[in-house]
């Protein structure tokens, strides 16, 4: 039996989460409900002009959401990441160990530099737009992948955001050549419509024949596809991943799980906060089938988790929550 359900790759960035109004774009022209990168400047002006305060902070970064959730719902999940040694980098490492995740920076110190922050800005639309400076994460490479990890583990979760560089594109072609020799699956998240939009080809190279599972949203899904509807863009989704699954915000999702479809009905909510939804989405799935749940099972669990996630504000679930969920799907 392998040690961890899932090890993650991806971008480690300290997540500071407040609300604003439209108004709040306009004055500093910011462009709402977009992942935009930016640099450390830019965030800084932005910083200036936000109540930081009221503001609330936690380690994250898409694929660590996803491990967190793992971890949340009872499962045994690693992180492969990098930040600096900095007063935020040592806060991000300690938030991760109270979520229970084991990550490749232990017992090491940390390089010089700057832990990247992704300013994420929630508005009365449950809408989130998100400025991130990258920092020391954008180095992330090959060297601070560990294969140990990977290979004792039943799947490896890739980031999409990591295709932005020609180093983190290569440390994810490399993770996914060490699972596949060592016979770890591989799942793959788009991440944000901006990144297939701009980066398809990265993901083409990175998906190669295929990967087992491969998480898109409705807009991801056709836009790698070059579908203009999603009953065409799924069935071409096909030749991409052996499994995969395309959420639909509050219509559900939809599971492929290699041989039907299997559509996953919402649980109603009043949406506060969309931040983290599809990272949430992904690992309470990835809990499901990692521990002897059905795929249909499975998106029930997911569908449940990211329902209350966007009911509240932040992408992380309290333990307790975890555990309710848990206890509703197995009465």
């Amino acid at each position: 039996m392998k040690k961890y359900d899932v090890t993650g790759i991806g971008n480690a960035l300290v997540d500071i989460e407040f609300k604003v109004t439209d108004q709040f774009f306009w004055d500093n022209k910011v462009e709402k409900g977009l992942m935009t990168l930016v640099d450390e400047e830019r965030q800084n002006a932005l910083m200036q002009v936000i109540n930081t305060e009221e503001a609330k902070k936690q380690c994250g970064g898409s694929a660590a959401n996803t491990v967190i959730a793992v971890s949340q719902f009872g499962g045994n999940s690693y992180y492969c990441c990098k930040v600096a040694n900095d007063e935020l980098g040592h806060f991000y490492l300690e938030d991760l160990k109270n979520s229970g995740v084991d990550n490749s920076l232990e017992g090491k110190v940390p390089e010089d530099g700057i832990t990247g922050k992704c300013l994420v800005m929630v508005t009365e639309d449950s809408e989130r737009t998100m400025n991130t400076f990258l920092g020391i994460t954008q180095n992330f490479s090959v060297k601070d992948i560990n294969e140990w990890a990977i290979k004792d583990s039943q799947y490896l979760f890739i980031e999409g955001y990591l295709v932005t560089s020609p180093n983190g594109k290569e440390a994810m072609l490399h993770a996914k050549k060490v699972a596949e020799e060592a016979g770890t699956k591989v799942a793959l998240t788009f991440s944000d419509p901006a990144m297939v939009k701009y980066f398809k080809a990265g993901f083409e190279d990175v998906i190669g024949p295929s990967v087992d599972l491969l998480f898109a949203n409705e807009e991801e899904a056709m836009l790698f596809t070059g579908k203009d509807n999603l009953a065409e863009a799924r069935e071409e989704m096909k030749k991409a991943a052996k499994h995969f699954v395309i959420t639909q915000g509050k219509n559900g999702a939809m599971i492929f799980d290699g041989d039907t479809f299997i559509d996953i009905e919402p649980y109603k909510t009043v949406a506060i906060d969309s931040n983290g939804a599809g990272d949430m989405f992904a690992g309470a799935f990835m809990y499901g089938i990692t521990n002897g749940h059905s795929y249909a099972s499975s998106g029930k669990l997911a569908s449940m988790a990211s329902s209350k996630i966007v009911s509240q504000f932040g992408p992380r679930l309290q333990w307790h929550e975890a555990k309710e969920i848990l206890g509703r799907l197995n009465p």
